[in-house]
């Protein structure tokens, strides 16, 4: 986008052309922020279900004043001349009157739209009919909607199982949810699932691929995906400006650099807990929600794993920030691997928070690990319960499973 914005910012302040931009990104903050630090004045709109059904990006279309599409793929440095400077034998003013145009591919649906669209998905009981209102539902209303719109993309898979198209909506839209309710558990893992459905309809799917890499181990990395993040920030600070804010920072995963081999931790670090004196968090007042990237743990493969611990909003439990912060240890067995054995998330700097906090770390399992053979971890943290509550001091333990062959 920046090589594009340089190339016809004078164009645009001419009044010759005028520039938008479609981004397939799950979070539109994001964009937003890129869009600051380059300063892209141009609107760009938002399609995280990737409606248009690109198989790859950046895809760059010429379209005159009269919506017909003259160029795809066009050169900047040859733009001018093929296309704004260009005469076009088949102008529509040079047709025979009453000529039609040729046809208009519907993006989107308005908000107006879905009431009219979940009638016609019941009239219609089709895989597109129901897509079509998943569509509008989590385009125009986002998370307000979105377990409507999962409802609509199930039952679009209902009448057509294997559709790719609505494999990774459902997953997008489980996503969303995932960031945004704090009461579906297993929302993530749902999202990467759907994704690799979605993938194995059409391996050639490049955003479909690029979505779970976002989240995946570095050696299925092609690049890192927000490294990005903490420049653009900088920049923008530094000429005066306030950052766009992100609902959802980018951490671990998204920031990591690819591979090529296995990075094992070297460091010395000894359990915080190895006699397992701490007392267990039997009353769930931290919920651990774990999320495999792939979704399944095979012997001989890589994964990345997500950890997401949640306050249980039932008790009113909420993180003690006066002590030291939360930390994870992951205790491998012989001839595992693991990126990290000791981590921990960042201060906060309020006595009291209730915030999910995300850690994540990759493991790598040896080729001859059994199916239900395990890596054992735990998270120590201070918590407290109800506004006036006893603050404790707490154990989590989880699993990591093999999940065979």
């Amino acid at each position: 986008m920046p090589v594009w914005h340089n190339a016809t910012r004078k164009w645009v302040e001419d009044g010759r052309l005028v520039v938008l931009g479609i981004v397939q990104e799950q979070h539109p903050d994001r964009c937003q922020l890129f869009a600051q630090w380059h300063k892209l004045d141009w609107p760009i709109l938002w399609d995280p279900i990737n409606v248009l059904e690109s198989a790859a990006v950046p895809i760059v279309v010429a379209i005159d004043e009269h919506g017909i599409v003259r160029a795809v793929s066009p050169r900047p440095e040859s733009f001018e001349r093929d296309f704004l400077n260009r005469q076009f034998d088949d102008d529509p003013p040079n047709r025979a009157a009453g000529a039609k145009r040729p046809g208009r591919k519907t993006i989107g649906a308005s908000r107006l739209d879905v009431i009219e669209l979940r009638r016609q998905a019941d009239v219609e009981a089709s895989a597109a009919s129901w897509r079509r209102l998943g569509d509008a539902l989590i385009l125009w209303h986002g998370a307000g909607r979105v377990d409507d719109a999962i409802d609509a993309y199930r039952r679009a898979l209902l009448v057509d199982p294997r559709d790719g198209n609505t494999l990774f909506r459902l997953g997008v839209s489980h996503r969303v949810r995932s960031e945004s309710d704090q009461s579906h558990a297993a929302d993530f893992q749902a999202a990467i699932e759907f994704w690799e459905q979605a993938l194995a309809t059409n391996p050639n799917q490049y955003i479909w691929r690029r979505r779970i890499q976002q989240f995946g181990p570095r050696l299925e990395k092609p690049y890192p995906f927000y490294d990005w993040v903490d420049e653009a920030r900088r920049a923008i600070v530094e000429r005066g400006e306030t950052p766009i804010e992100l609902a959802v920072p980018p951490v671990g995963a998204e920031l990591a650099q690819p591979a090529r081999s296995f990075a094992a931790a070297t460091d010395q670090a000894g359990s915080p807990d190895p006699d397992g004196k701490i007392i267990r968090d039997r009353d769930g007042l931290i919920e651990a929600e774990v999320t495999l990237v792939p979704s399944q743990l095979r012997p001989g493969g890589t994964a990345r794993v997500h950890v997401a611990f949640r306050p249980n909003a039932a008790l009113q439990a909420h993180w003690n920030n006066e002590s030291e912060p939360l930390r994870l240890w992951v205790d491998v067995p012989p001839g595992w691997q693991v990126s990290e054995r000791l981590l921990s998330t960042s201060p906060v700097d309020r006595p009291v928070s209730d915030e999910v906090r995300r850690l994540d770390f990759e493991l790598q399992v040896p080729a001859d690990a059994g199916e239900g053979d395990a890596v054992s971890a735990y998270a120590l943290y201070y918590v407290c319960e109800g506004s006036n509550g006893t603050c404790q001091f707490l154990r989590k333990d989880f699993t990591v499973k093999v999940s065979g062959n």
